[in-house]
């Protein structure tokens, strides 16, 4: 089977189908230090996206900020994308290297439409000296990226302020007579390439959610206040949204088949969810809904939740909003999963590998890879780190837990 197939059979919970290898993802420093430890440089992470990859919030968000000043190699805080978390996204290059030596699978891909804001912001450069980089995105999101530690950018300025920018923003940029203005120019080239690929194809992704694109949009404070001072507002910008991603996606399915659907929450944090379970129900739930049953009526069975944290308490919530898996089961934060597992047995999940923990050596990554056998033998599981893979986990001791995980999913696999 090649990896889109033996996708679709893992989270239809055949085990004996073997799971696929990726990993989410590694952070520049990461790579860099694994490249002077002797990962052999073939084809070393480019910032800039290829040339047939169409500009986009999904694919160039946050490249301004990466790509500002003059630096050789990666930025220390940058994500380089490895499988687990789809591709392309927030401006992060893709690994070859690792793949290749390692033997990995190829990664799940995004059809890279517009999903936000039609037309884009114009990049602003507000401010630039050589420690900060202040400017504006194609999300018209202000942002500061420190450059010394260049990981993602902080956002000081947001969009949607009130009831009138909201209202100025979805007429300019949230229309829907205009939905092939948001497809690249070479769509026919792209769907000649994912009607013959050999890896998951999604739709979706970051920063695409039903509290992921508020806070996006909004920021923390101002979504929260909103939740409770300006609820009509919140279900507006909602309905909207929603109504915008069914029209592209609708038409998306018209060329091409979609293995599966990703809606990015982030919506949990250390010890738990955000916000309440009541504000779920009013304000997510029937939005989900509404997408989940729109997608699944068009053939996409599975339906991917993206939420770091303790999100134990959520799963719930989301089943019954039609998702159909959650990831990256952050073990860091308490997401124990075999747990989750007992707790959910028809629950589709990926990551779950406490990413720290591989920095202390062989007989550490053997006892953390202990649940990992177990959770495999039941299916509906795709096993990799639950999160970027940080720089203090050597070469050595990365290609022993991958050796490893690899010995685990060939013995639950059937030949």
């Amino acid at each position: 089977m090649n990896a889109r197939e033996r996708f679709h059979e893992v989270m239809n919970f055949n085990p004996a189908a073997g799971s696929l290898r990726w990993e989410f993802g590694y952070w520049g420093a990461t790579l860099d230090r694994w490249y002077a430890e002797g990962l052999e440089k073939r084809e070393y992470p480019q910032l800039e996206p290829p040339p047939l990859i169409h500009k986009t919030p999904t694919s160039h968000l946050y490249l301004p900020a990466w790509t500002c000043g003059k630096r050789v190699g990666l930025p220390p805080g940058i994500a380089v994308m490895a499988g687990g978390l789809y591709w392309p996204s927030q401006g992060f290059p893709l690994d070859a290297d690792v793949r290749r030596q390692l033997g990995m699978d190829p990664t799940q891909t995004l059809v890279n439409v517009n999903l936000l804001l039609c037309p884009m912001f114009d990049v602003q450069v507000i401010a630039e000296d050589a420690e900060r980089f202040e400017y504006i995105d194609i999300d018209g999101v202000r942002r500061i990226f420190l450059k010394a530690e260049a990981t993602i950018p902080t956002a000081m300025g947001y969009p949607i302020r009130d009831r009138a920018s909201w209202e100025k923003l979805k007429a300019e940029r949230l229309r829907l007579d205009n939905l092939r203005e948001r497809f690249p120019a070479n769509w026919r080239d792209l769907v000649a390439e994912y009607r013959r690929r050999d890896y998951p194809l999604a739709l979706g992704g970051y920063p695409h959610g039903f509290f992921g694109t508020l806070v996006h949009l909004m920021g923390y404070e101002e979504l929260f206040v909103a939740f409770y001072d300006a609820p009509e507002l919140v279900h507006d910008i909602l309905d909207t949204f929603t109504d915008l991603w069914i029209a592209v996606y609708e038409e998306v399915l018209k060329d091409v088949e979609v293995d599966h659907l990703q809606i990015w929450e982030d919506i949990s944090a250390g010890t738990g969810s955000m916000v309440a379970p009541a504000l779920i129900r009013e304000f997510m739930l029937p939005r989900y809904k509404r997408l989940t049953d729109f997608a699944k009526a068009r053939g996409i069975r599975h339906v991917f939740v993206d939420t770091d944290g303790d999100c134990f308490d959520l799963i719930p919530l989301f089943l019954e909003g039609g998702a159909t898996g959650m990831y990256p089961m952050e073990a860091s934060c308490g997401m124990d999963i075999v747990k989750v597992r007992k707790a959910f047995p028809r629950l589709g999940m990926m990551g779950g590998v406490p990413k720290a923990e591989i920095a202390r050596g062989p007989s550490r990554i053997d006892e953390i890879l202990e649940p990992v056998a177990a959770v495999l033998k039941t299916g509906g599981y795709i096993p990799f780190g639950d999160h970027f893979i940080p720089p203090d986990v050597s070469w050595e001791n990365f290609r022993y837990y991958r050796h490893q995980l690899e010995r685990l999913i060939q013995k639950s696999s059937i030949p």
